[in-house]
């Protein structure tokens, strides 16, 4: 499905290479100051424009067709979106009858009997995050004060960034990364236990993330390998503040007023130049494909803002949840 959330619900629409790309955001409170000037700064970071990130050029500007009215939300559904103009359609025909490996257009064509726009990889493109930083910038309004902020920590398993993403250039290959997100000024009994916990809701967003396919809190897969004596956080007063912080901010699905730390896997983007074995379904036969074209050598570069926005959209979900059925929380 494209909609995510209950009480701040997130619908994505578009393909790359359709006439636009744009988000519907129902049940945002009235009254969030929108400042275009604001989400373009979020939005310019989403498209990287750095070396190792797609040399596409759009300007991304957000036309505003119903929910906010004299630069403030209304609290009436927002609908946003974004015109595609620099495409190249020609560089994506043959991945109808040739799919990438590793890349949605195999199940895209199998599910949808190849009636999808697989344009640009239409609905499974990089170009849908655009409506989801635009949501997350009026989540992030919704959880002031509290600071969410997200970096590359690692490309294509190595701490230098730039020195991985040019080798993955130099040998016309892609790599992927690991992208660290904090989120200062939580506040506590956000979430619920099982289905309803910070983590599935923070999970299911960030899946949604094209090319994330992993994630972990705090001390994550390597309190695997620890005791429960050290993995533990020790407590230092009595409002809950820990000395370490392995649960990154989460127990038993809820957050306990220390910093969330999340991060996500990014693989490495399908579109790669070299050459790899597929088939060609016109044929009948095997083939090899070597993909052109503009794309990122790594796609993890771009991801922060995204990440960022997904945990907002997340959050003030569970917030505006949690508000409607308990109140404002004492947060003592």
């Amino acid at each position: 499905m494209n909609t995510f959330g209950t009480a701040f619900r997130v619908s994505i629409f578009g393909e790359s290479h359709g006439p636009s790309v744009g988000v519907v955001i129902d049940g945002c409170p009235a009254g969030l100051s929108f400042w275009r000037e604001e989400l373009m700064a979020d939005l310019s970071r989403r498209k990287g424009l750095s070396p190792g990130t797609t040399k596409r050029k759009e300007t991304d500007e957000p036309e505003i067709l119903s929910g906010i009215h004299k630069g403030y939300t209304t609290g009436f559904p927002i609908v946003l979106y974004t015109a595609n103009r620099d495409v190249r359609s020609g560089d994506y025909e043959m991945f109808s009858s040739v799919p990438r490996p590793g890349h949605a257009d195999y199940t895209a064509g199998f599910k949808y009997k190849g009636f999808a726009d697989m344009r640009g990889g239409g609905h499974f493109s990089g170009r849908l995050t655009w409506g989801l930083v635009t949501a997350g910038y009026f989540a992030k309004k919704i959880l002031s004060p509290a600071i969410i902020t997200a970096k590359l920590v690692e490309a294509g398993g190595e701490e230098d960034i730039d020195a991985a993403i040019k080798k993955a250039m130099e040998t016309n290959d892609t790599i992927g990364g690991v992208v660290e997100c904090l989120v200062r000024n939580v506040p506590k009994g956000v979430g619920e236990p099982i289905f309803g916990s910070v983590e599935s809701a923070i999970g299911q967003i960030a899946f949604g993330i094209p090319a994330v396919n992993g994630v972990e809190f705090g001390a994550g897969f390597a309190s695997s390998r620890s005791y429960g004596s050290l993995n533990n956080d020790p407590f230092v007063d009595a409002r809950g503040k820990t000395s370490t912080n392995n649960a990154g901010g989460i127990n038993g699905g809820i957050t306990n007023g220390n910093d969330m730390i999340v991060r996500v896997s990014v693989k490495p983007a399908a579109s790669t130049g070299v050459t790899q074995k597929t088939f060609d379904k016109e044929k009948g036969e095997m083939t090899e494909l070597r993909v052109g074209g503009r794309h990122d050598a790594c796609i993890a570069k771009r991801i922060p803002v995204i990440l960022e926005s997904a945990v907002a959209i997340a959050l003030a979900d569970l917030l505006m949840l949690d508000r409607g059925i308990n109140g404002v929380r004492d947060q003592r």
